[in-house]
């Protein structure tokens, strides 16, 4: 079992810039690949961004593309979100998720944490 807790969510102008933390707990961190989703209310959950288990490789989604940078510390338990250029439709509830591999992440969750863009 793994916890997962967030951290760094706020209102901040479009424009602007937000960094997530996620502190992971529980079992040997560096066994999980990690990575964020993000939703906003009546629509599906939606991937944002991946990291392998050593960090070695990251996956994005199409609207995290550019202007989101995922990394890890495996010393620290803890996976970043680095958001810059925010867009009022990046308003949603982000989620850590947490899975032995990048296609099984979605093992565990956190319990989320609002991110609200104002223009």
């Amino acid at each position: 079992q793994v916890q997962l807790q967030e951290s760094g969510g706020g209102l901040v102008q479009a424009g602007g810039s937000l960094r997530l933390s996620c502190v992971a707990s529980g079992r040997t961190f560096s066994g999980y690949a990690m990575g964020w989703y993000r939703q906003v209310p009546g629509k599906e959950r939606e991937f944002v961004t991946g990291i392998t288990k050593t960090g070695s490789t990251t996956y994005y989604g199409s609207s995290a593309q550019g202007r989101f940078t995922i990394s890890r510390d495996n010393v620290n338990n803890t996976v970043y979100l680095q958001m810059n250029s925010l867009k009022v439709d990046d308003t949603a509830v982000y989620y850590c998720a947490a899975g032995p591999t990048l296609a099984t992440m979605n093992r565990y969750w956190g319990q989320g944490i609002q991110v609200t863009v104002s223009s």
